[in-house]
């Protein structure tokens, strides 16, 4: 088991450095330092000096991967690569454009994110399995017939449509809960029901389409009709022997889902006025602030990784074979 875990965190360092070095080769080769600040300055035509001045408030004056013109290691370490790129790996992630510490920022940022992420990702995998099960139990009925076609109208409609219908009927009309905005401690909880809500609505019909398929599956295998030969009922096999094998495509399911648990909705965020990582983002990207740009696209990968380890230690709970491949 220790081995197979040192093994998959082994695998995961290479794809973290070549995230890495694609991320500095599009932020810094495919759009240099100079093109940087000509579209943060903002001006059609800027001067030579301006752009320099620009670049060296920033740390953008140094060379890309070799200083020439120092002497020893910092010819390496007086890099734009090293400064802006290999810091990553410690999470350092330095200052933004505009002068604050990204690192501050995230610290303060990622707990409203989770204060929306972590229910809707607990709250919603209950609903959605318990659906699909639901539906699986009465296949071939018209519960199972009508259940699909519900789930299907909901993922036809867009994500906007539940936010704007749902803060004009409950925040607006309802006035059950504030629109937008956010607090902390207790009071939070009236800023975070709603996008919950919203987060569960708007991802109930796919997430209950989908665990239907995987239990559907699960019903034709021969395990299951070995056990009904035996005279087990049919809501025992399929609560005791059918969710248990389904776990694994349960758990790629939730992997995917895992890196907003800290970085945020864009949307949500956004909409709700909710000061989490997510809104965070936008916001640079409208400023074009590259360096938290980067630092987020380089910590969202990070998440992933950390994600797809979990997963692949908790396969091996789940079925033991898979440790010894």
């Amino acid at each position: 088991m220790i081995a197979y875990i040192i093994r998959r965190t082994l695998y995961a360092f290479p794809i973290l450095i070549g995230v890495n070095v694609l991320t500095f080769v599009l932020f810094f080769v495919v759009n240099s330092p100079e093109d940087m600040a000509r579209m943060h300055l903002g001006m059609k035509y800027v001067t030579p000096e301006a752009i320099q001045e620009w670049k060296q408030a920033r740390g953008y004056d140094r060379p890309l991967l070799i200083n020439v013109a120092a002497d020893g290691v910092e010819r390496l370490t007086d890099t734009i690569f090293f400064q802006k790129s290999l810091h990553l790996f410690v999470f350092d992630f330095g200052r933004s454009d505009s002068g604050r510490d990204i690192g501050y920022d995230i610290a303060q940022r990622m707990w409203p994110s989770l204060a929306i992420a972590i229910p809707s990702l607990l709250i919603g995998l209950l609903v959605n399995i318990t659906c699909a099960m639901i539906i699986a139990f009465f296949r071939a009925t018209y519960i199972d017939l009508w259940g699909v076609i519900a789930c299907v109208v909901l993922m036809s409609v867009s994500s906007l449509f539940y936010i704007i219908g749902g803060q004009y009927l409950v925040g607006k009309l309802l006035n059950l809960v504030p629109i937008s905005g956010y607090d902390t401690g207790l009071n939070a909880f009236k800023f975070i029901v709603l996008p919950v809500l919203i987060g569960l609505a708007s991802g109930i019909g796919s997430g209950t389409r989908w665990y239907r398929t995987i239990f559907l599956e699960e019903l034709g295998k021969d395990y299951v009709r070995t056990a009904r030969a035996k005279g087990l009922e049919e809501h025992s096999v399929l609560f005791k022997h059918v969710l248990r094998n389904a776990l694994i495509p349960i758990l790629t399911g939730v992997v995917v889902v895992l890196p907003l648990l800290f970085m945020g909705s864009l949307i949500t965020e956004s909409f709700f006025g909710i000061p989490g990582l997510g809104s965070y983002t936008i916001d640079a990207i409208n400023r074009q602030d590259f360096a938290i740009v980067r630092s987020m696209v380089f910590l969202g990968s990070v998440l992933y990784i950390v994600g797809l380890l979990l997963t692949d230690i908790s396969y091996t709970m789940v079925d033991p074979r898979i440790r010894l491949h």
